[in-house]
């Protein structure tokens, strides 16, 4: 079998991909691709085409076709058996057959094809090689990273300890009067200023202090000098920055998917709160909720000293059992008897630009009722592998759910699921084996919806199922309805931030 080149071409002829295993110019395949769909004989059952030169061996998906052009004399029947391994190696890349799928993962196709097939000869790999060489996963380096991981963390570790050290000691210096000793020199006076500079900037990362080296007479010092490449790196970011170029700060990472955190309003009044909770669910795949925990905290900032002295007037219309704890500065009997918070000495203020959390609760339950999204799965194994239905239920129907995902674990080295009915949108990450089923908003409007596939596979591949989601709404029903001075009980401007994210939800 000699192979001149594999395909992806629309049914005029057209190249979207096209991997040349011989010489070959690109007048020459474009020219071979653009011949083929005039050679076709509609009508025929016949998946071939030949010419006095090459023969097309070809296969329709959807609106394209995968084509290999080999010579006359090659093996038709091993032809075909290629022919199948590359139309099964398109869909684990492109999740719809279309031209722009085919063009935004053409690199990806391409690695793929030079795996299939070396200088025009078929190569002994199965689908499942090829994702394993076109990922390249290195155990050696899974090993020397989580070494290298591990030594960055003694190593910081370490610095922290002997930073702390070094405090104590010129602290208990300072207390005694005597001169401060020069810690971890280099053999000049830059030392001390160089311990200073390690002190400051693990014990207060925020706003790092630098005490200036005195400059030596003697010339120009090649000591060691901490902190030199921070400053060069700064000075390189402040160059970027007035050419025009956009930096994103290290701090400012995007958090886990799981974890989503809605942004805070635009708007925040001198006093503002966030509502916030958290949900860790397991249920069972038969039904059943193995344990429900739903955490929450009211948090106070005030921005202003005048609000300082202030109470906060809640309005607690939960029916589910719940367990609230108020802070130890906020006077519990106010709380218990009026379901006002405010502090147990009248005369002191909140303290000013910090998160103080005043409330919190928490919700433990096996009761199935107080699930708030049920997530049902039905697989039914059939000839060619599994059909699966999956649907959902709002059941607390006061909530609206935003960027609900709902991740289904598939088979790998099987293709990508061909897709029933569906209520949202779904992606098929083949790399990861996961079909996520995505929702825009899931509310009362919506509170039901289904996902209809087939995928070869066994009921047990299904699982577990992990869902995420956000919402503005409180899963329990606390609200901050007011809030007055202490004196004279007249009432302040103020700012809520509500949200609710799930920290685990799982079907096993």
């Amino acid at each position: 079998m000699v192979l001149l080149a594999a395909a992806v071409c629309t049914k005029a002829g057209k190249a979207i991909v096209s991997r040349q295993f011989v010489e070959m110019t690109r007048t020459r395949i474009e020219g071979l691709l653009a011949a083929f769909p005039k050679l076709m004989n509609t009508g025929k059952q016949h998946t071939f085409v030949e010419t006095d030169s090459v023969r097309y061996v070809y296969q329709p998906l959807e609106k394209l076709y995968m084509v290999l052009i080999t010579t006359k004399n090659s093996n038709i029947l091993e032809d075909l058996e290629t022919l199948r391994l590359f139309s099964r190696v398109i869909p684990e890349y492109c999740r719809v057959l279309e031209e722009s799928e085919i063009s935004d993962h053409c690199f990806d196709l391409i690695f793929a094809f030079d795996e299939i097939v070396a200088l025009g000869y078929r190569e002994n790999v199965n689908l499942a090689q090829i994702r394993t060489f076109t990922e390249m996963d290195s155990h050696e380096e899974k090993v020397f990273r989580a070494v290298r991981e591990t030594q960055e963390r003694e190593a910081k570790a370490e610095m922290r300890r002997k930073a702390k050290e070094l405090q104590q000691a010129r602290r208990d210096a300072e207390r005694s009067g005597k001169k401060v000793p020069a810690f971890g020199g280099f053999g000049n006076v830059s030392s001390v200023s160089s311990g200073s500079m390690i002190t400051d900037t693990i014990v207060e990362p925020e706003k790092p202090k630098f005490t200036p080296t005195p400059a030596r007479s003697s010339g120009p010092s090649r000591a060691l000098k901490l902190g030199a490449k921070g400053k060069e790196v700064d000075n390189f970011v402040d160059q970027l920055k007035s050419e025009g170029e956009t930096i994103i700060s290290p701090s400012g990472k995007r958090g886990s998917d799981v974890s989503k955190v809605l942004p805070p309003p635009v708007n925040m009044e001198s006093v503002h709160l966030r509502v916030e909770e958290k949900i860790t669910l397991t249920c069972g795949r038969d039904g059943g909720l193995h344990n429900m925990e739903v955490l929450g905290m009211v948090t106070l900032r005030v921005t202003d000293e005048k609000y300082g002295r202030i109470r906060l007037i809640i309005n607690n219309n939960d029916n589910k059992g719940l367990q609230l704890q108020t802070h130890p500065n906020v006077d519990k009997k106010l709380f218990t008897a009026d379901s006002v918070i405010g502090l147990k000495n009248p005369e002191k203020s909140f303290p000013l630009n910090n998160d103080v959390g005043v409330l919190k609760w928490r919700l433990q339950t096996t009761d199935e009722s107080l699930i708030p999204l049920t997530i049902n799965c039905w697989p039914s194994e059939s000839g060619s592998g599994c059909d699966v239905n999956i649907e959902y239920e709002l059941q607390e129907e006061n909530l609206e759910l935003n960027d609900v995902v709902i991740s289904i674990p598939v088979p790998s080295g099987v293709g990508a699921p061909v897709i029933g009915d569906l209520d949202g949108e779904y992606k098929h990450d083949s790399r990861r084996s996961v079909l996520e089923w995505c929702l825009p908003v899931i509310d009362a409007n919506n509170k039901t919806g289904s996902l209809e596939f087939s995928v070869a596979g066994q009921p047990n591949d299904f699982f577990p199922i992990s869902v995420s989601f956000v919402s503005k709404r409180n899963y329990c029903d606390i609200q901050v309805t007011k809030v007055s001075h202490v004196d004279g009980d007249s009432s302040v401007r103020f700012s809520t931030e509500t949200s609710f994210v799930v920290d685990k939800y799982v079907i096993e």
